[in-house]
């Protein structure tokens, strides 16, 4: 693989949890950030040899990167994710890669005209338990699938302001759910119908913090039935996944809390990776995702597992789901948008 030069937008938690991967992967990385904290990040790792550096000027860092990583607040993406595509850089976006459907497909029609691969960040897709699941799946192991159930819940996100407003993050359903809107439309192929509720009230962080859960469940094209549920709970809410995939030949089901290799490792502070989960004993995930995405930048490369529609399509499920949960009603998904 070529040297890499990976522009990485934001120094924040998931910024945190990508740049260990670029930099096994060899790459150099110019971080920027318009509040400091990109000095502060790359001076923390240059400190170790590693070369990371900050970047001051956004334009400067477009014209030389290879890549450019968007890892700053949902409300940005569109616009950064664009700047890159016009620079021609390819793009990894965080989850979710826009607030709305039509500024994801805004982002992911750009990228198409300009020749550059566009990869959300879906990383749960890389969890060793949900790409088993999937190979399984795809096997036909399990026959035709008939309902899924996923779960997925941890302390409610407090280390950044914009986590708790909803005209931000999206909520509970766009920033944390869609994790397991995409898994369940990975196994069982478009959603056409989505009806959700949502209890516990929304608010922007700095109030006393309060209990939100929400449940959508999901019609497939296929027949098939998700319920995915989501949970953001008090401060000392354990973080936990779980699945329970049923078709006509069998089942299958995980449990995080169950597995001894899933945890939360420690990292000193709560603050710049909260509740972030890695995986040790076992390449990260993040790892395994970054890799994937630099090495289908090569002529004539397998795409990833994850495409520009995959990024599209879950934000429109999303999406879906909280005007579901706004307004009591099933909301059908146009034919047109699959």
């Amino acid at each position: 693989m070529p040297p890499l030069h990976i522009g990485l937008l934001g120094a924040g938690g998931i910024a945190r949890a990508h740049l260990p991967g670029w930099l096994t992967l060899g790459a150099r990385v110019s971080v920027h950030t318009l509040d400091g904290s990109a000095e502060k990040l790359a001076a923390e790792y240059a400190g170790r040899g590693h070369d990371v550096r900050a970047a001051d000027d956004l334009d400067a860092l477009l014209a030389e990167v290879t890549a450019v990583d968007v890892c700053t607040p949902t409300p940005t993406h569109r616009s950064l994710a664009l700047a890159a595509v016009a620079a021609g850089r390819h793009v990894v976006c965080e989850k979710p890669l826009a607030l709305t459907a039509r500024d994801a497909q805004d982002i992911a029609t750009a990228a198409d005209r300009a020749g550059v691969r566009l990869h959300p960040a879906h990383v749960v897709r890389y969890f060793p338990a949900y790409a088993a699941l999937h190979r399984a799946v795809a096997r036909g192991d399990l026959g035709e699938l008939a309902v899924l159930r996923l779960t997925r819940g941890g302390a409610r996100p407090r280390w950044a302001p914009w986590f708790g407003d909803p005209a931000q993050s999206g909520g509970v359903i766009m920033d944390l759910m869609v994790h397991d809107i995409d898994i369940a439309r990975w196994l069982a192929g478009d959603v056409v119908r989505v009806h959700a509720r949502t209890r516990g009230a929304e608010h922007t962080t700095g109030t006393p913090p309060e209990v939100v859960t929400a449940t959508a469940v999901l019609t497939h094209a296929s027949g098939a039935i998700s319920q995915v549920s989501g949970l953001w709970g008090l401060p000392d809410q354990p973080f936990r996944t779980t699945f329970r995939v049923a078709g006509a030949d069998g089942l299958l089901q995980h449990d995080s809390t169950a597995v001894p290799g899933l945890r939360i490792t420690a990292r000193g502070t709560r603050t710049a990776a909260g509740g972030i989960p890695t995986i040790p004993m076992t390449e990260s995930p993040y790892l395994t995702e970054l890799r994937e995405f630099a090495a289908s930048w090569q002529p004539g490369a397998p795409p990833p597992r994850v495409g520009a529609r995959d990024g599209v399509e879950a934000v429109r499920i999303a999406a879906a789901a909280v005007e579901s949960s706004r307004t009591g009603r099933v909301v059908e998904i146009e034919e047109t948008a699959r």
